[in-house]
């Protein structure tokens, strides 16, 4: 019998980034689930119940990540979070993510390899 797949949600309002994510994410075993804004990916996390979340920090308004971040907060979430940015490892310097709820940050373009070693790590 096939073990279940862990389920990952990518919340990012760009569609050529959510379709190379895809291919990388399900040729390595993983089930993604996608959302291009906020307010589709609250439906997407109570349907799916993703065991990981991807989310882009700016998407269809420059706060949407950080506001959609605080709504999984509200429900209770307790998958990890991670926040995509083009300014990541700014971000990181100069913020405090876990005080945002997050897990960590990933900075655009996406490493995947280091995407995969932390999905191994968090996902066991």
């Amino acid at each position: 019998m096939q073990e279940p797949k862990h389920v990952i949600l990518c919340l990012d309002d760009d569609p050529d980034f959510l379709d190379s994510m895809r291919v990388v994410l399900e040729a390595n075993g993983y089930q993604m689930v996608e959302a291009r804004s906020a307010e589709e990916g609250l439906r997407a996390y109570k349907q799916a119940k993703p065991e990981l979340i991807i989310v882009d920090l700016m998407m269809e308004e420059v706060d949407a990540g950080t506001g959609f971040v605080r709504e999984l907060m509200a429900l209770g979430n307790q998958a990890p979070i991670y926040l995509l940015s083009s300014i990541g490892d700014d971000l990181a310097m100069s913020t405090d993510y876990a005080d945002l709820g997050l897990a960590g940050v990933f900075q655009k373009p996406i490493d995947h390899h280091h995407l995969l070693t932390i999905l191994r790590t968090k996902l066991k």
